[in-house]
């Protein structure tokens, strides 16, 4: 069964959660402190993590930033109101997804069991992926950009999996969150826009996907033998 922790600090959410987690074989644990949260996170075990914006000590923007200097752990953030800010920032620090409060408990259950699948190992026979100065592996799940590994969140992976596929293809915003998310939500064509520009910055100085303007994104690397 998956493990997930819950960084939040209201008592009284941890306890019903975990109970509507169990219908769906997943554990629920809860840690109320961010310090305490990254103390069982480093002690590892965990598939997934959720994260609340209001947090004391830090708040879940920081708490963000601290998990992904040292893990690519899925990370879903509980963005206070539902603000656009919070989302795009949460987004842009490397969370996977974000859910609004309050929520439905199921479709907090649907975000995390999407961000879990993403982990999964890739069904294929197909060897890895070569390009000019950059490979990827799906079976491994690893990036190689120059000859360095790059590390990349489970979102960011799949994305670029996708492109590298493609290649040649343009693919527009819609094509991406079809194939990656299944189901569509407010603010989603953004966080399009946010992981391609992740995937930039983790893998210059290559210019591997390039904007079509109006018309989504192309992977323009050419292809290589392995």
């Amino acid at each position: 069964m998956h493990r997930i922790l819950l960084i939040d600090d209201d008592e009284q959410l941890g306890a019903p959660l975990a109970a509507y987690f169990r219908r769906y074989e997943l554990v629920l644990e809860q840690a109320l402190r961010p310090s305490d949260g990254l103390e069982r996170l480093a002690q590892g075990g965990f598939d997934a993590a959720i994260l609340d914006v209001m947090l004391p000590e830090m708040d879940g923007f920081a708490l963000c930033r601290a998990i992904r200097q040292r893990s690519d752990i899925p990370l879903l953030m509980l963005t206070a109101r539902g603000e656009v800010t919070d989302r795009v920032v949460g987004l842009e620090l490397g969370a996977d997804d974000y859910l609004p409060k309050p929520f439905e408990p199921r479709e907090l259950v649907a975000r995390v069991q999407t961000v879990l699948r993403r982990r999964r190992p890739v069904a294929v026979a197909a060897g890895p992926l070569v390009f000019e100065g950059l490979r990827i592996d799906p079976v491994r799940r690893s990036v190689q950009c120059q000859g360095r590994p790059v590390e990349l969140t489970g979102t960011e992976f799949e994305l670029l999996h996708l492109l590298a596929r493609e290649s040649g293809r343009v693919l527009s915003r819609d094509d991406i969150l079809n194939q990656l998310r299944g189901h569509e939500a407010e603010l989603y064509t953004r966080a399009v826009d946010i992981v391609v520009s992740r995937l930039r910055k983790k893998l210059e100085p290559l210019d591997c996907i390039k904007t079509l303007r109006n018309a989504g994104y192309s992977f323009a690397l050419r292809r290589e033998q392995p």
